[in-house]
């Protein structure tokens, strides 16, 4: 072997090992969905029926070949028709001209309101070709204006529009899961909110793995699965806040979380193994939590008592599952616990009892959902047609992150990626080198931990750029 490639082999593995000690740390991304999980062009689109009401307010006209000929980006605009809003129709009929910015901002709605729209991939070259990154930092800067005046879903429609430009910027994703969670939390449509909540914890988890040294995606994270009972999600995701988190007060807010959450999170550990079947495990850990702060936790009766079953104490069992009626009067899966018991037993008396309360709860189950069912098909017709009222300012949140830490290591797939989506749009850049491209993945791990203060260059859809008339 030449003393070049030793070289080059015993680079290889330092590199190899450097990445080792990276992911150990959190520093790389350890988990890499597949595109069409990430890229919000592609993935499914939960939440787009409540904006395309929007949609009604443009109609598509194509540009004469003349503009196309005259535009630096008229190639792309052929066969391509752009959004007006009703009241720019006649300006732009009558050859006054549109400014492009308009037209920009219009195809920011189109795109935000449905990233899946025909012309979505058509905007994002043109727009990118027009105004680079300046862009989607412009569709930032009007969503957390929006956000700041409690106007949700015009927040919401520009942080998506904002993914549609660059699918892994971190500071859309961030927003935008943040914009679901507020507008779940003011919502009391069950639909709206399972799809709004789903959304923004689908998203706080992308950020995580996307951009894993970023310290509030685990911050809410966290939360996030607090909210769904997931304790021991919420203990991992808040510990890997404590280990790139910087503020001092939101360090405190969150090991003061984590003191909390301790039993709940060994409680639910119990109970997810006895869950699986590992039920001497998940004794040992819940039986001592009879005689503590959580003793009225049916959650804590009920898994007894399946542990209980599995363990042949019957007596036990049952003594638990009656707990939880105690606490719980309508928990359909207990009474079907000691239905089985009862049946076991020939216990005629307490099943014939267990049997009737079984229809009668289930029975009311189905009136109450049927009622709820038929709620929400109302609420849902008048959110997808009417206009939200904006969000009272005394219950806004501030989306103001100018403060905030960032940095945005990219993988070597998401760096080629970004490079080739540039050489189609410019049609200027050269193909880089490999030996380039491994200078560059080398130096994104490396360089991994350092941070860059967001700049607060965006200025919206508003600050001053070179205008183009139609």
């Amino acid at each position: 072997m030449s003393k070049k490639a030793k070289k080059q082999q015993q680079q290889q593995m330092v590199h190899k090992e450097d990445g080792n000690i990276l992911q150990a740390l959190g520093v790389t991304r350890t988990v890499i969905r597949p595109r069409e999980e990430v890229d919000i062009q592609l993935r499914e689109d939960r939440i787009g029926r409540y904006f395309k009401k929007y949609l009604n307010k443009f109609v598509f006209v194509e540009f004469s070949e003349e503009f196309m000929r005259n535009n630096k980006a008229g190639h792309l605009m052929k066969g391509v028709p752009v959004p007006l809003r009703r009241k720019e129709v006649k300006e732009f009929a009558g050859g006054r001209g549109i400014d492009f910015l308009v037209l920009a901002e219009n195809m920011a709605w189109v795109m935000g309101c449905d990233p899946h729209f025909k012309y979505t991939k058509d905007y994002c070259a043109i727009l990118s070709k027009l105004y680079n990154y300046k862009l989607y930092e412009g569709m930032m800067k009007e969503g957390r204006d929006a956000a700041e005046n409690g106007e949700m879903d015009n927040a919401c429609i520009h942080f998506r529009a904002a993914l549609c430009m660059k699918y892994d910027y971190m500071h859309a994703m961030y927003s935008y899961a943040r914009a679901c969670r507020v507008m779940y939390e003011h919502s009391k449509n069950e639909e709206y909110i399972g799809r709004f909540k789903a959304e923004a914890l689908d998203w706080f988890e992308i950020l995580t793995e996307t951009h894993p040294r970023f310290a509030m995606g685990y911050y809410y994270l966290g939360y996030s699965y607090l909210n769904m009972g997931l304790y021991g999600k919420a203990k991992l995701a808040w510990q890997d806040y404590l280990k790139f988190g910087r503020n001092g007060k939101d360090r405190r807010e969150i090991t003061k979380r984590l003191n909390q959450i301790a039993h709940p999170v060994a409680i639910e550990d119990g109970c997810l193994k006895i869950g699986a079947g590992r039920y001497e495990e998940g004794l040992e850990i819940l039986e001592p939590y009879l005689k503590s702060q959580f003793k009225d936790w049916w959650p804590l009766h009920y898994y007894l008592g399946r542990g209980y079953v599995q363990a042949d104490r019957i007596s036990d069992a049952v003594t638990e599952f009656k707990k939880v009626l105690m606490i719980n009067g309508s928990h359909l899966e207990t009474m079907k616990e000691l239905l089985l018991i009862y049946e076991e037993q020939d216990d005629r008396a307490n099943i014939k009892k267990y049997s009737e309360k079984i229809k009668m709860i289930e029975a009311a189950q189905e009136e109450d959902q049927a009622q709820l069912v038929e709620n929400t098909q109302k609420e849902n017709k008048r959110l997808e047609e009417e206009e939200p009222e904006p969000i009272p300012e005394e219950s806004r949140e501030s989306f103001d992150t100018s403060e905030l830490d960032e940095f945005e290591p990219e993988s070597a797939l998401a760096a080629a990626e970004e490079a080739s989506e540039a050489a189609d749009v410019e049609e200027t850049a050269d193909a880089a080198s490999e030996e380039a491209a491994a200078e560059a993945v080398d130096e994104a791990e490396a360089e991994a931990a350092e941070v860059v203060k967001e700049e607060g260059s965006a200025k919206g859809f508003r600050r001053p750029v070179r205008r183009k008339k139609q």
